[in-house]
């Protein structure tokens, strides 16, 4: 098997791989079907509930996260996604019902999107610490980079399929479709082989939370990732408001167009996540360039003239977007003690979407009283001043890396100054 699907060939990570694909491509579909219910259906038009749609979203992950990576520490990872993921099919399926039978409200979907981040807060430390777990020390860069292939993978494919079912049949298919592949998920989540992991018995002890933020804290190339995660979780990640406003009321598009906004940033978005999977090594050069492509294509989406440009500037976007997240992701999870791993992972998650409960908000409303561009200008300033801060931390720095000493190699992360280490 070629390098870059080389992590399929452990049964398994197969296993797990397949039901993300199943778990991605539902929740794409369903978070494109709900912004569309809330923008068009429910509100005709509202912004600002498009925004508290997603901070219903994130909100848990801002509040939970110090006791979903403590319990990602101290319990059995899979036992607690499987708890997650069976909160989402309960989820789902009452959404289902509701909207299908013409019953459904605002708030109904502002509650059920609650209840679905707080199992996505409990959900995500373990579901990434568990990765780890599945493949050989080499693999992993490889399967954490297929993890973003199968994200992104669905990326492409479910906001387009989305669209396409809305338009024809409504959004209440959309819904059940996801409640299938929650199913899908966890059959597969069943069918790993305990036995194989090579997961540490779970902590019996207090596992601290502000230990793994010191833990970040003293490690200036760690500390520097999650600040620019930070910057990507408030600035890059604000597609579901910023593309529905940009593309019904600026261009004047339906629900189509809107679905196949999210599936063409997907082409971009799984070109990335291939070239991420074929790298052995990744480096902290990769993610500057990355924040930096990032912030031209957004300062173009920014004065797009027609939808064409818009639709095709999400390409690089998607690109940039998985080059800084999935390199940074590989880097902290190789990097990183595994008896604070768990730990570490809820911190990266709580910084990437903790802020969604306040910035997504803030973007409805610049929305409403700017109009749609001016939300896209949100992102691309903030994204900006991040990457020149980056930019000058690693010239300043001669190019660091990653280097894990020979006496601590999970604890220690130092700067590191050969030719080829940025």
């Amino acid at each position: 098997m070629s390098r870059t699907f080389s992590s399929l060939s452990i049964r398994n990570y197969r296993n797990f791989f397949i039901g993300n694909n199943a778990t991605f491509l539902g929740m794409w579909m369903t978070r494109t079907a709900q912004a569309w219910l809330v923008l068009a259906e429910l509100t005709k038009g509202d912004a600002t509930a498009l925004g508290w749609l997603t901070s219903a979203m994130f909100l848990p992950t801002m509040l939970l996260t110090p006791l979903a990576g403590s319990f990602a520490d101290r319990f059995p990872k899979l036992r607690i996604m499987l708890c997650a993921q069976s909160l989402l099919l309960f989820d789902i399926v009452v959404l289902s019902a509701l909207t299908l039978t013409g019953q459904v409200r605002l708030w109904h979907v502002f509650v059920l999107a609650l209840l679905d981040g707080i199992a996505g807060a409990f959900d995500n430390p373990s579901r990434q610490a568990t990765v780890t777990e599945l493949v050989p020390a080499g693999e992993v860069s490889n399967a954490i980079g297929l993890n973003a292939t199968s994200f992104n993978t669905a990326r492409l494919v479910g906001p387009g399929a989305a669209g396409l079912l809305i338009a024809a049949i409504g959004t209440g298919p959309v819904f059940v479709v996801n409640a299938f592949m929650i199913v899908f998920q966890i059959l597969a989540l069943l069918s790993l082989d305990r036995k194989s992991m090579s997961s540490l018995p779970p902590r019996a002890e207090k596992a601290g939370f502000m230990a793994a933020v010191k833990y970040i804290s003293v490690r200036p190339p760690l500390l520097l990732m999650f600040l620019i995660a930070l910057a990507m979780g408030a600035f890059g990640f604000n597609q579901g408001v910023t593309n529905p406003l940009m593309s019904t009321q600026v261009f004047g598009k339906g629900a189509t167009e809107f679905g196949i906004l999210g599936s063409v940033m997907g082409i971009g978005s799984l070109t990335s996540a291939l070239i991420a999977a074929r790298r052995p090594r990744p480096r902290i050069r990769h993610v500057v360039v990355g924040l930096g492509m990032f912030s031209v294509a957004s300062c173009i989406a920014a004065v797009s003239p027609t939808f064409l440009f818009f639709l095709l500037i999400q390409i690089p976007l998607g690109m940039a977007t998985v080059q800084v997240m999935v390199t940074a992701n590989a880097l902290v999870q190789t990097s990183v003690a595994p008896e604070v791993r768990g730990r570490i992972m809820a911190v990266w998650g709580a910084v990437i979407m903790g802020l969604a409960p306040i910035i997504s908000p803030l973007v409805g409303w610049i929305g409403s009283a700017f109009g749609p561009r001016a939300t896209v200008w949100f992102g691309a300033i903030g994204i900006s001043a991040a990457f020149l801060v980056a930019a000058a931390y690693l010239y300043k720095r001669g190019g660091v890396d990653f280097h894990m000493s020979r006496t601590r190699p999970w604890l220690d992360i130092q700067p590191h100054t050969e030719p080829d280490a940025a």
